[in-house]
C-alpha cells in the first residue's frame, strides 16, 4: 500500500510554511478574531482545503469548530466530500478558490488570485489567503506526522 496523502517535501517547505505565522501575526491575530472574515466562513474555506490535502486530525478538528460556528452536519459532510454546493452564494467562490489553491499545491493561478481580489477586495483576499495557509500548516504536517508513523510501523499506522 502506498501513503498517498499530501505532505511536506522538503525541509525548506516545510520551514517557510511554519515561519509564516510569526512573519503574520498582526495579520493573523486580526483573522483570527473573526472581525475579517466570520468564523463560519474561515471554517468553510478550512474544510476546502482539508478536503483537498486529506489530514484526518484537520477533519476531525475543523469538524468541531464547523459545529460550534453553526454550520449543519450536512453542509460539513459535503465540503469535505469536496463540494462546494452548499456554501452560501457569497462565500463558494472563496471555497471554490480555496480547493483550486490546495490543488495547486499553494500555486494557484495568478488570473485566481485576481479574481478573488476583485469579488472581495484586496484586505478581505489577503485574510483568505492568511487562513490558507495557516490550514495548510495544519494539514502538511498532520499527514507529515502520519507518513512518519506508516514509515516506522511498515504500513501499520498513520494511513
Amino acid at each position: 500500500m502506498k501513503f498517498s496523502k499530501r505532505t511536506y517535501n522538503s525541509p525548506r517547505e516545510f520551514f517557510s510554511d511554519i515561519l509564516f505565522p510569526f512573519k503574520n501575526r498582526r495579520k493573523l491575530q486580526g483573522v483570527m478574531r473573526g472581525t475579517l472574515i466570520s468564523p463560519a466562513f474561515r471554517e468553510r474555506l478550512m474544510l476546502a482545503v482539508t478536503a483537498v490535502n486529506g489530514c484526518r486530525y484537520c477533519s476531525y478538528f475543523h469538524t468541531g469548530e464547523a459545529l460550534k460556528s453553526g454550520l449543519s452536519r450536512e453542509e460539513i459532510g459535503r465540503l469535505l466530500a469536496g463540494e462546494s454546493a452548499a456554501c452560501p452564494p457569497e462565500e463558494a467562490p472563496a471555497v471554490i478558490y480555496a480547493q483550486h489553491w490546495a490543488e495547486s499545491n499553494a500555486r494557484p493561478d495568478p488570473i485566481a488570485l485576481q479574481k478573488l481580489q476583485e469579488i472581495y477586495g484586496r484586505e478581505k483576499a489577503d485574510a483568505i489567503q492568511i487562513i490558507l495557509r495557516m490550514i495548510r500548516i495544519g494539514n502538511l504536517s498532520g499527514n507529515s506526522w502520519d507518513y512518519l508513523l506508516y514509515r516506522l510501523s511498515f504500513g501499520k499506522w498513520g494511513q
